[in-house]
């Protein structure tokens, strides 16, 4: 009774019941009880009411809102520029400018002297012409002077990967490429094709999802390419980074010798200088943003799935990227990496899809991760990471790169991951591989393929070099370049030897390698392939390094010995 008569409410309907003189106190308090509920009930069914008024006002002024938005999206023109240039296709191909005509009318004439006239950067062009006739620059791409501009176009180019985010937001139409890993030949079957006339004259964007270097013998003319088109078009063309744009895979002498990017710095420009060039082409690498997403759908990232970086949380979300620093060395770490963001991002670069059969398995965590058959700390992802990670970004696919495809593309996890290979040559695919891109075109994702029998402009580096008019110095650098190959009886994936189970140190970064030296082990070619993978660090974070091969047999040797579950420690 003290609780109901504290209400003023019930205060005042208590004070209004009238008493008669035959009433109990019983009759008296039960009356009085009766009148409470009846006042209370009603005061509930008022707020009630005064409640569901403001729900309907809420979700009215959310809908005019909402409208009133539709509209001045619709209204407000969007603030484009014109470029006060006009393109012209000569007979060679070769594109020249000149003003924009106009008619006799002065506001037209002072419209446009009010737009930007686009410069054109000299050295950017100069790279994009190399990458273009290959052949006729071959002195050029053996001088200091290349290294010396490879060198002050990393230098410009810096800048541009700093300021962007480590997770791109990007809209459709956008072209998405796989591995190049110094493919010159495939790469120029995209440009031939997809941006004929340049990526600024293209719509569209375009973006990699890394591994430009190593395998390939290219790998200075590939980035040099690609740098000079995001000079070019820097709103339209994006560079992700892949495994292989780090230090420690790059630098890895010893495990893919003449296909590995340090030695062919060395190679290219002698000791000093060639180093030079790789340590500032990884400047480059470090500014490199980690993933992209397409029209608020669509998930880009070079390896896959990176795992909860935050407790009792199922799933990474893409926020957690934009934490990554904007210079990441990730391996080996720049002091100032935290390890939380640094197995982020060596997660983004690394990982990969579950087999099958793992799925059924006890392989997989709760929140279906596992580990990679790469060892080394690397992880593998299945179908419950999948449906975590697009269910709390809001995401429909992912695309990513990093494992070879005969066809190209391939799709897995109930076709929502998909795995894009740009590079049909170096990974014992066969001589029936075909490079691949996926265009994400607004409502549609289509796949665009080289087929194997296809033959571009550029001179083929499994054909003999022709010599009929060549001086042999000319031909002979151009087989250095691997440009040609004058041996068409012996298949250019013969050239490495497997390597060996040695400890052995590289001098530019230091890492050693060791075998695993495990007693009374079965030793072949291919677990000592696998067993080269284990890298030793004094460094407290995880490492792995991709597969590799030194040949096409001997490159399906090592997937039946990872598929048998061939061992690889991790020293």
């Amino acid at each position: 009774m003290s609780f109901l008569s504290s209400s003023p409410r019930a205060r005042k309907a208590l004070e209004a019941i009238p008493t008669s003189p035959g009433s109990t106190l019983q009759d008296l308090q039960s009356y009085k009880m009766e009148i409470l509920v009846k006042q209370l009930t009603e005061s509930i069914k008022d707020k009630d009411d005064v409640i569901n008024d403001m729900q309907a006002e809420i979700k009215s002024l959310r809908d005019s809102l909402s409208q009133m938005r539709t509209q001045e999206g619709i209204r407000s023109p969007r603030n484009r520029k014109v470029v006060a240039l006009s393109y012209q296709v000569e007979a060679d191909g070769v594109l020249s400018r000149a003003r924009v005509a106009r008619q006799a009318s002065v506001a037209t004439a002072q419209a446009l002297s009010a737009f930007p006239v686009e410069s054109t950067d000299e050295l950017a062009s100069k790279m994009i012409d190399v990458f273009r006739k290959p052949l006729d620059k071959i002195d050029y791409l053996h001088s200091s002077r290349f290294a010396h501009d490879l060198i002050q176009l990393c230098e410009r180019v810096k800048p541009i990967f700093e300021a962007e985010d480590r997770c791109l937001f990007l809209e459709s139409p956008s072209y998405v490429f796989g591995d190049i890993h110094g493919n010159l030949e495939d790469l120029n079957f995209f440009a031939d094709h997809l941006w004929r006339l340049g990526t600024q004259l293209t719509a569209g964007r375009f973006l990699f999802l890394g591994d430009y270097v190593d395998r390939g013998m290219n790998g200075l003319e590939c980035v040099a390419y690609l740098f000079a088109l995001k000079m070019m078009s820097p709103t339209k063309l994006f560079m992700l980074r892949g495994n292989h744009e780090t230090r420690d895979v790059n630098g890895w002498e010893d495990h893919y010798g003449d296909r590995s990017f340090l030695r062919q710095c060395r190679a290219r420009f002698g000791r000093e200088l060639g180093e030079q060039v790789w340590e500032t082409v990884n400047q480059v690498f470090d500014r490199l943003p980690l993933a992209g997403v397409i029209d608020n759908d669509i998930f880009c990232v070079h390896g896959g799935l990176p795992r909860p970086s935050k407790m009792h949380e199922v799933a990474s979300r893409v926020e957690d990227l934009l934490a990554v620093p904007r210079v990441a060395g990730i391996s080996p770490v720049y002091e100032y990496e935290s390890r939380v963001l640094q197995q982020l991002s060596s997660d983004c670069i690394w990982s990969d899809p579950a087999l099958s059969d793992m799925e059924h398995g006890r392989e997989l965590n709760e929140l279906g991760f596992g580990e990679s058959l790469r060892g080394g700390g690397a992880v593998c992802f299945g179908n419950r990471a999948v449906d975590n990670f697009l269910a709390v970004n809001e995401f429909s696919y992912i695309v990513r790169a990093h494992e070879a495809h005969a066809e190209g593309v391939g799709l897995s996890k109930g076709a929502r991951v998909f795995t894009v290979f740009s590079t049909s040559k170096d990974h014992g695919q066969g001589n029936g591989a075909v490079a691949g891109c996926i265009l994400v075109d607004h409502d549609a994702i289509r796949v665009i393929n080289r087929s194997a029998k296809y033959k571009n402009k550029f001179v083929h580096r499994r054909q003999s070099a022709t010599a009929a008019g060549v001086a042999p110095a000319h031909v002979e650098k151009a087989i250095c370049l691997g440009l040609v190959l004058n041996v068409p009886h012996e298949p250019l994936d013969r050239v490495l030897p497997p390597p060996k189970i040695v400890t052995t140190t590289n001098t530019a970064t230091g890492v050693s390698t060791y075998s695993n030296g495990a007693p009374g082990e079965r030793v072949t070619d291919a677990t000592a392939t696998l067993a080269a993978l284990a890298l030793h660090r004094d460094r407290s974070h995880s490492f792995s390094t991709d597969e590799c091969g030194s040949g096409e047999e001997e490159e399906e040797e090592d997937d039946d010995e990872m598929e048998r579950g061939a061992p690889i420690d991790r020293m």
